[in-house]
């Protein structure tokens, strides 16, 4: 087998098996965050929830599908590595950067919330009291 598909198959399986692991725990975790911002609306945090980690695999198996490509073909073990730390960090580092985006969004929208939430009395004021006349 060419040196080169052995690469890519190499590549497409870490990448696609790294994509899986961070869309899992982004939506284990993320979904605490979605139930707080929806308040405790379980039923729509799931929905939610379910439509960001299908975003997030079509972006990124999508990126990963695209990177797949190498302009060179590989010739020895040495290349297969190089081509290899060369994907698979660029694929990594998209995931952090997705990763970071996801978690700087569900914050903005938790934070958006809580604002929302400090800004109503916990108590509708029930009455009023006549200022007392001065002597």
């Amino acid at each position: 087998m060419d040196r080169t598909v052995i690469a890519y198959v190499i590549y497409l399986v870490v990448s696609i098996g790294l994509t899986v692991w961070v869309a899992r725990t982004l939506s284990r975790n993320g979904r605490v965050f979605l139930a707080d911002v929806l308040h405790g609306n379980e039923k729509l945090a799931d929905a939610v929830n379910h439509l960001l980690v299908v975003g997030f695999y079509l972006v990124n198996l999508g990126f990963v599908a695209l990177y797949l490509s190498h302009d060179d073909t590989v010739t020895d073990t040495r290349g297969v590595f190089e081509a290899l730390s060369t994907k698979l960090g660029v694929v990594l580092l998209v995931l952090g950067v997705m990763h970071l985006a996801n978690v700087y969004v569900l914050n903005r929208i938790r934070r958006r919330g809580v604002m929302e939430r400090e800004q109503n009395p916990p108590v509708p004021p029930q009455g009023w009291t006549a200022p007392a006349a001065q002597a």
